[in-house]
């Protein structure tokens, strides 16, 4: 068991919307991101998203609503529900989501990251 320093591990790197791993919580992983721009609508249909703002403004728009998270807040999105997050400027994110869980969700496009990186 060590400490882990989110700082830290957010100067590790420098791509966009490629979710790092930096732990495992029984059946889930926890993990970062850098996000800057529009994501893709999607969904996951067997698994719950967690976000958790670290840093910057993520807004997370769904089909008849937009939701605005500010550092410290976070949103539990249940599965089946089709969202997109967007970030104008950048943002860091904690993530706590099923080893199962594809980024891109029901979509596979040029944001899939199908291997995660651990740091």
């Amino acid at each position: 068991m060590e400490k882990i320093n989110l700082e830290e591990k957010f100067r590790l790197f420098n791509e966009y919307w490629s979710p790092k791993i930096i732990g495992e919580v029984n059946d889930s992983y926890v993990k970062i991101a850098k996000l800057k721009g529009e994501f893709t609508w999607h969904l996951h249909d067997n698994e719950d998203e967690m976000f958790y703002v670290v840093q910057g403004l993520l807004t997370i728009k769904f089909r008849d609503k937009d939701v605005h998270l500010r550092k410290g807040e976070t949103i539990i999105i249940p599965k089946g529900i089709e969202h997109m997050p967007v970030a104008d400027e950048e943002v860091h994110v904690l993530l706590i989501e099923p080893k199962s869980t594809l980024n891109t969700g029901n979509v596979i496009n040029d944001k899939t990251v199908e291997k995660l990186e651990r740091i």
